[in-house]
C-alpha cells in the first residue's frame, strides 16, 4: 500500500510513536506509523505489538494531587492521550500506583490505530534517516534504535552529540539539602563561564565517614547488566563502587577530593573528603551528585547516600545508573518543537530525547503529534505552558538543563524523570500552626501544600492551552 503524498511519519510503534500517531489521526493528519518488528525484532521485545511494554507493567503513583508523574498522567488524559485510554481500560490492582494488564494494553493501543482511517501501520525496519521526500517526520525508535539509523543520526548530527550508553549521577532537591551542614563553593573559588565562585554545593566528610562510605559502596547490591547492554566501562564516567574498588583513597583523590575548599561552617577544620553537587537546571532546583554514577540498586543508593552529612534528608528527583540508552544532546540539537536543527523535517520524540521513563516518553510523542499536525493544519505552533508536567518534561529537554561539561569534558545531558523540580516555582500560603491531616492520613507538610499547588496551577493553566488550541482549531 502506497503512503498519501502529505503524510507524516511516525517511525517507531512504542509508546512516544504510537501516542504521536494517535495525536496526528485524531487531528485529522494522515500517518504511517513505521515498526520494524517483526520484520525486525530487538533484544529487549517479544511481540510485534504496539506500545509493547518491555519491562515493568507499571506506569508509577497515579495521584495528580501530589505527584509529579501522577500530574502527568491526569494532563495527558486531558489532551486525549491513547496510552492513558488504554491504561485506564486495563489497570491493575497496585495501590495508589497505575499498573496495566500488559498484554490487553498493547492489543488495545494496536487495534485502536489499526482501526483509525487516517492511520497505515508499515511493517518494516526505516533503515537509515528517511528519504527527503518525507517533508514531516517523527522519530520514536527508543533507546534500542537500530544501529543503521543511530549511525545515519550520528552522522548528521555529530557523533558526540548521540549517547549510546548511561552514565547517570543521582540528582537531588534542593529543598532537601541540609545548608546547615553543606556550603557554596567552588573550588579554588574559581569563577567559570557564568559562574560566581559559589557555584557548587559542598557535603564535608571526615574520615570515620569517609571510610563508612567506602564500605558501604563496596558492599550495596548492585544491579547487573543485561545481555544486550554490555559494553566496557569508560575510564570518565566510571561507576562509584568501581573507584571505590580501586583503592580505598581513589575517589579521595578522584571526585571526592577536599582541595581548595573550605568548609564555612567550620573553616578551621579541613574535609577528610568532599562531594560536591552541581546545579542541574536553570531554576536552581535540582542538583546532581559529582561523578556519582552507579549500578547500586535504588533502595541501596537512597539508603547510602542518606549517610552522607547533608544529605541526611535527601530527596532524589532521579537515581544513578549505568545502562545501553541512545539519546541526544537534545538541549544543543533540538529547537523548542522538537525539530532537529539540522534537518527541520525530522522531530523527535520519546527516551531518545533524554526523558525516562513510561509516560514521559508517551508524553513527548503526545507533543510532538500536535507540533507537526499543527504545521500539517498550518496553525501556529503551541507549547504547552512550562509551569504544566507536559512543558515543565518540554523545557527539560529543549532548554531548561545547564548544558555545562563535567571534568572530564564529557556532556551533562542526562535522561530524566518528571518531577516536581522541574517545574518553576511557586508562593505557596505559610502552613496552619496546628496541622490538621488530609482525608488520606497525611500530615500537611510545607512540601505537600507546594505539591498541591503546583498541581492545581498546571491543570489550571492546561486547561486555558487547550480552550486556546480548540478556539484556533475552530477558526
Amino acid at each position: 500500500m502506497t503512503t498519501p503524498t502529505k503524510t507524516v511519519h511516525v517511525i517507531g510503534g512504542g509508546l512516544a510513536g504510537s501516542e504521536a500517531a494517535w495525536q496526528l489521526a485524531n487531528a485529522g493528519v494522515p500517518v504511517a506509523l513505521h515498526e520494524m518488528r517483526p520484520t525486525r525484532k530487538t533484544e529487549a521485545h517479544k511481540t510485534d505489538g504496539l506500545a509493547e511494554l518491555v519491562c515493568s507493567n507499571s506506569f508509577r503513583s497515579d495521584d495528580f494531587e501530589t505527584n509529579a508523574v501522577g500530574l502527568l498522567h491526569e494532563e495527558m488524559r486531558r489532551c486525549g492521550s491513547i496510552i492513558m485510554k488504554a491504561a485506564d481500560a486495563h489497570k491493575l490492582p497496585a495501590g495508589g500506583a497505575l499498573a496495566v494488564d500488559r498484554d490487553d494494553f498493547s492489543k488495545a493501543v494496536t487495534e485502536a490505530l489499526q482501526d483509525h482511517p487516517l492511520v497505515q501501520i508499515v511493517r518494516g525496519e526505516v533503515a537509515g534517516l528517511p528519504p527527503q521526500e518525507w517533508h514531516s517526520v517523527i522519530v520514536a525508535t527508543g533507546p534500542l534504535t537500530s544501529d543503521a539509523l543511530a549511525k545515519e543520526i550520528g552522522a548528521l548530527t555529530g557523533e558526540e552529540e548521540l549517547a549510546f550508553f548511561d552514565a547517570i549521577a543521582p540528582i537531588v532537591h534542593f529543598e532537601s539539602i541540609n545548608m546547615d551542614v553543606c556550603w557554596r563553593q567552588s573550588r579554588y573559588d574559581k569563577v567559570g563561564p557564568g559562574g560566581t565562585g559559589s557555584d557548587y554545593i559542598n557535603c564535608p566528610l571526615d574520615k570515620a565517614q569517609y571510610d563508612a562510605l567506602i564500605q558501604a559502596l563496596l558492599a550495596g547490591e548492585k544491579t547487573a547488566f543485561k545481555d544486550f547492554e554490555k559494553t566496557p566501562y569508560f575510564e570518565g564516567c566510571l561507576p562509584i563502587e568501581v573507584m571505590a574498588e580501586r583503592g580505598p583513597d581513589t575517589l579521595r583523590y578522584g571526585p571526592m577530593k577536599p582541595v581548595g575548599l573550605t568548609n564555612a561552617h567550620k573553616p578551621d577544620e579541613k574535609p577528610y573528603a568532599v562531594i560536591q553537587l552541581r546545579q542541574d537546571n536553570a531554576l536552581g532546583t535540582l542538583w546532581n551528585m559529582v561523578g556519582f554514577q552507579t549500578k547500586l540498586k535504588y533502595a541501596e543508593q537512597v539508603r547510602v547516600f542518606r549517610t552522607i552529612p547533608g544529605l541526611e534528608n535527601a530527596e532524589f528527583a532521579r537515581l544513578g545508573g549505568l545502562h545501553r540508552n541512545t539519546f541526544l544532546n537534545s538541549p544543543i540539537l533540538l529547537d523548542g518543537t522538537l525539530r532537529l536543527k539540522a534537518r527541520p523535517s525530522l522531530r523527535f520524540a520519546g527516551q531518545v530525547t533524554g526523558v525516562e521513563g513510561y509516560v514521559e516518553s508517551a508524553a513527548i510523542g503526545l507533543i510532538a503529534g500536535r507540533f507537526a499536525a499543527a504545521e500539517w493544519l498550518d496553525q501556529a505552533v503551541s507549547p504547552p505552558p512550562p509551569t504544566t508536567a507536559l512543558g515543565a518534561l518540554l523545557a527539560h529537554i529543549t532548554g531548561g538543563h545547564l548544558s555545562v561539561a563535567s571534568e572530564s569534558g564529557s556532556r551533562s545531558f542526562q535522561p530524566m524523570n518528571v518531577n516536581f523540580g522541574l517545574f518553576p516555582p511557586i508562593q505557596i500560603p505559610r502552613p496552619p500552626k496546628k496541622r490538621e491531616p488530609r482525608a488520606d492520613g497525611r500530615r500537611l507538610t510545607k512540601s505537600l501544600l507546594r505539591k498541591t499547588a503546583l498541581s492545581a496551577r498546571a491543570l489550571k493553566d492546561l486547561e486555558t492551552w487547550l480552550g486556546s488550541e480548540r478556539s484556533v482549531a475552530a477558526e
